[in-house]
């Protein structure tokens, strides 16, 4: 801990503004799946900074395009030709899977769902979007307004009307018994319920795939592909919100839309966070009809900077060359499967859940089912004591450990920081 710097924090810093443990720690550097403290302890990163440490920390590849270009130009805006933001788009384009793709930069998952509901809303000259239950989008005051889970949505005010679709939680809720067919078409039925006592034309439904903050549930495959048909019959766009499940940190699919993909590509998809490999990147890809649909001038000040786009770049060719997505099937699959054989003899785990490296480990009292966030905080404590960093989430209560390391993770690295879950959660169920 360092005291004197927790509590400037706290003196020049907002009250809401998150931090992890009771005695917050500072990470001073980070090398491949490690990062260390101020006080020299040494961590298995099991979070990445929420998702977005992709590759490696400190991934030589990536230092070296930021320094090589940061010592040739740092800023520049989108009023100039900038080489490697075109060439980034191109690569991010056509791999979207979205047919005439046009892309625009963000500086973060937040702008670019802001901009998707700008986008959205204009083409379709509604404000009014469908959002599933629990979900996530950032924090502006319209990505707040289609926020689903409660403990992340601070007003109710909006600039949207937004109506709340069952389905991002298989496990939870009035469906929870159903088959998986029963479940999807229990939701669909749910769907068009809701779209019959709309007044006017909906613009969008925003989903992500896998629900990231609201702890890695998602619903079973297919069913975002059920859904498109609906919303294909009344022209309502689906945008898939990818800040989490992009870049195939799911092992089985590139995009976490993909498992959903007998209908066909979203309208828009948003990314974030792994592409910059910790640097600031956001962005939308959208059919070049709904991306040209603003009949208003724009630009983006710090979007598709040259620093961030060398980064975004250097990072993503990395990932391809090395197949992190294979290596996330791989090595997450092992893990997942260790972190069950654990669950069977840890009576407060109600469900391991998740595919690839984006791993979610629900936490209730065994005796009633209930959420059981105080669990969950002390397991995160009891990792980090043991040299593990690992993230939390959830829906009502804030009781789902979020295991989602750099997709580089090793088969050993996995296994220790498996270990380590296995004392913690034997310890506190």
């Amino acid at each position: 801990m360092t005291p004197d710097l927790h509590a400037r924090h706290r003196a020049a810093l907002p009250d809401w503004l998150a931090l992890y443990y009771a005695n917050p720690i500072e990470l001073t550097h980070g090398e491949g799946r490690h990062v260390w403290d101020a006080a020299g302890n040494k961590y298995l990163d099991f979070f990445g900074g929420i998702l977005t440490t992709m590759t490696a920390h400190a991934l030589p590849e990536v230092t070296k395009a930021v320094s090589e270009q940061a010592a040739r130009l740092v800023h520049s805006s989108t009023l100039y030709l900038n080489r490697t933001m075109v060439e980034l788009a191109e690569r991010v384009a056509q791999l979207s899977g979205i047919p005439d793709a046009r892309v625009f930069f963000t500086t973060s998952g937040t702008e670019a769902n802001d901009a998707a509901l700008l986008l959205a809303t204009s083409y379709r000259r509604s404000n009014q979007i469908l959002a599933m239950r629990n979900s996530y989008h950032g924090r502006s005051f319209s990505a707040v307004g289609i926020t689903g889970n409660r403990g992340w949505s601070p007003t109710s005010l909006s600039p949207l009307q937004t109506l709340y679709v069952h389905g991002g939680i298989r496990s939870r809720g009035p469906y929870a018994h159903l088959s998986d067919a029963e479940f999807t078409d229990a939701c669909v039925a749910d769907l068009r319920d809701m779209l019959g006592q709309t007044r006017g034309d909906v613009a969008a439904l925003i989903a992500e795939p896998v629900q990231g903050v609201g702890g890695f549930t998602s619903p079973p495959d297919g069913l975002y592909a059920r859904f498109r048909d609906v919303l294909r019959d009344h022209g309502i766009l689906w945008i898939s919100d990818e800040v989490q499940t992009g870049w195939g940190r799911t092992g089985d699919h590139f995009w976490g839309w993909q498992a959903h993909a007998r209908s066909g590509p979203p309208d828009i998809l948003t990314f974030a966070k792994g592409i910059g490999n910790g640097m600031s990147i956001g962005g939308v890809v959208a059919r070049a009809d709904v991306m040209n649909c603003l009949d208003a001038n724009s630009l983006s000040t710090f979007g598709g900077s040259p620093v961030t786009m060398a980064a975004g770049l250097a990072n993503l060719s990395y990932l391809l060359e090395h197949d992190l997505q294979g290596n996330a099937r791989r090595v997450g699959g092992l893990l997942i499967e260790r972190l069950r054989a654990i669950a069977a003899h840890a009576p407060g785990v109600r469900e391991v859940r998740g595919r690839g490296l984006m791993i979610g480990i629900e936490l209730a009292h065994p005796d009633t089912g209930e959420a059981a966030p105080g669990a969950a905080t002390a397991v995160l404590e009891s990792c980090r004591e043991n040299g593990l960093l690992i993230g939390k989430g959830g829906a009502h209560d804030t009781s789902v450990l979020r295991i989602a390391p750099p997709l580089s993770l090793t088969v050993s690295e996995a296994e220790e920081g498996a270990s380590i879950l296995d004392a913690a959660l034997r310890e506190f169920s």
